[in-house]
């Protein structure tokens, strides 16, 4: 019992407490939908007590924190179903098609009976509703616990880890980590969908873009296959785990591994400067799109020279020179302009300027000036009939950019980047992670951005390759994955002492602290060995485009 009173402070109303309370009772006495919460702005865990003065913010599903301790329960849910069903059965986790958690396992054969059983069981532990539990061990004695379970993996990542500490959570007679924040037990994992994508399934869970809906499944084969590939690449190149990365920055091969990360790039570029000098005849403007952080520049720079040596000499038109002024661009949900809106574009005059180009007539081209916020005059151009024009831009992909021109003159490339690197079998790096981690480094270098910055920007960035990047990526005649395996390696010496250094009371620490937490189990490797035109100095510093 606790004599002093305490109050709480939730959306402008207090409350008064003598005792210590879970979040996971209050949000339950009060009325309000929970997954996680914010403390003092700190997120915490629902099964996290309070005794003291404090403002609470209950986080649902629309919060993106909330859904990655979501996927992450219904992940350690997934495990546990199995290993109860199949004893000897191994199951991995990847990065899966339209917003899924792709699993792959091994000792069962995937199909609808395997799929029925396995959600017969997870919809059982869920309708327990079993308490997840978090505790401490030394690492000894969690490799002891991985050790019974079989979970050689997790043992050999934990050699790496600097902690001599590992948090472990139980539901009943099951442990595992997981690497994020967990729900407070399994009767909170109601929405789900196991999919059947031979030959392994997918997990859908629901998504705070979608405010808490699952999405509907649309299969991506150009996606797909890029998936593929990654996973491909990965087990190619001895790099699908961190601690197989790891062994190559302490050995002579990570010379090897640099290498063939950059020759696969080279030799991409070269399918592509290939399938584009087969066509030329037809091909009149060259549109390249992608998320952020993805290379796009570097990138448009190596295929330009790539295309020289086959005798093309392409032209590069910048879009964010034909953005209307401020005062004409569409309004957000704020009143804000709203310049990733395809409306902020001049796409008439986009679009005559192509026509006039490419028909051989001299334009002068735009330049928008973006401390007055409108155009100016450009400098005056003419190409020659034979020379293609190369956009590149959120929007390049969209047809209705490029109305004019007929589709069989554009060749679309859509470029991004997507690693296949766990941290061990039941804890995937998201795609996502590498490109916010470039642009950390980046933003810190050039700009200098701190982290929380960077943060800050994020979920608006995100907004805009959900409504103008995706939907679109499946119309590219060409996917350019742009990831470098041994990028993390370069990247950590930059990246963990700013995010390291973001106070545990700032707002966005629990964004830097995940991806800390790969970062520490990665050994660093040289950026010597980094070449002058590879992708990755577009990020890092030095590169010979700049």
């Amino acid at each position: 019992m606790f004599e002093k009173n305490y109050s709480v402070k939730i959306k402008d109303e207090i409350y008064n407490y003598k005792e210590k309370i879970t979040l996971k009772k209050l949000a339950k006495d009060l009325g309000f939908e929970a997954y996680l919460a914010k403390v003092n702005n700190r997120i915490r865990e629902l099964d996290y007590y309070i005794n003291y003065d404090c403002e609470v913010q209950f986080l649902d599903l629309t919060n993106s924190e909330s859904v990655r301790a979501y996927e992450t329960t219904l992940r350690f849910l997934t495990i546990m179903a199995l290993e109860k069903l199949y004893p000897n059965a191994k199951i991995k986790f990847t990065q899966g098609v339209s917003r899924t958690t792709a699993a792959a396992v091994e000792g069962v054969t995937v199909n609808s009976a395997f799929l029925k059983k396995l959600d017969a069981k997870m919809r059982e532990l869920i309708d327990k509703d079993a308490d997840i539990v978090r505790f401490k061990l030394s690492k000894e004695e969690a490799i002891k616990l991985y050790l019974k379970q079989g979970y050689n993996d997790k043992i050999e990542a934990l050699k790496y880890r600097p902690e001599d500490t590992v948090n472990i959570y139980q539901c009943e007679n099951y442990y595992n980590y997981l690497y994020g924040y967990m729900l407070p037990s399994m009767g909170y994992l109601n929405k789900y969908k196991l999919i059947q994508y031979y030959p392994n399934f997918l997990i859908a869970y629901p998504r705070s873009e979608l405010k808490g809906r699952i999405p509907r499944f649309e299969d991506s084969p150009s996606f797909g296959r890029m998936v593929r590939e990654a996973q491909n690449w990965a087990i190619n190149c001895e790099c699908d785990d961190i601690v197989k990365l790891n062994s190559h920055a302490t050995q002579d091969s990570v010379i090897d591994l640099v290498n063939m990360c950059e020759a696969k790039h080279n030799n991409m570029l070269a399918e592509l400067g290939l399938i584009i000098k087969e066509n030329i005849e037809n091909i009149r403007l060259i549109a390249i799109a992608g998320p952020s952080s993805s290379g796009k520049t570097t990138f448009s720079h190596r295929l330009r020279i790539e295309l020289m040596t086959r005798g093309i000499r392409p032209l590069k038109i910048s879009i964010d020179d034909y953005y209307l002024d401020k005062s004409q661009a569409p309004k957000d949900e704020h009143g804000k302009p709203d310049l990733e809106h395809i409306n902020a574009i001049d796409i008439e005059l986009f679009n005559q300027h192509l026509v006039s180009l490419i028909d051989g007539e001299e334009v002068q081209l735009p330049h928008f000036n973006f401390k007055l916020g409108k155009r100016v005059l450009g400098e005056k151009i003419k190409i020659a009939h034979n020379q293609p024009i190369i956009i590149e831009g959120i929007h390049a992909l969209n047809e209705k950019l490029t109305t004019s021109i007929p589709k069989h003159q554009k060749f679309k490339i859509y470029i991004s980047p997507l690693s296949q690197i766990n941290i061990d079998d039941h804890s995937q790096i998201n795609a996502t992670e590498i490109r916010q981690l470039r642009r950390i480094v980046r933003d810190a270098k050039y700009r200098q951005t701190l982290p929380s910055a960077t943060f800050a920007m994020w979920a608006s960035v995100r907004r805009g390759e959900f409504k103008w990047i995706y939907p679109f990526q499946e119309e590219a005649d060409y996917i350019y994955n742009s990831e470098l395996t041994y990028e993390l390696g370069v990247m950590r010496k930059y990246a963990l002492p700013v995010l390291e250094a973001i106070d545990r009371n700032d707002e966005f620490f629990v964004d830097a602290n995940r991806i800390v937490k790969f970062l520490k189990l990665i050994k660093e490797i040289d950026e010597k060995y980094v070449p002058c035109n590879s992708l990755l100095r577009e990020f890092i510093g030095d590169s010979c485009f700049y």
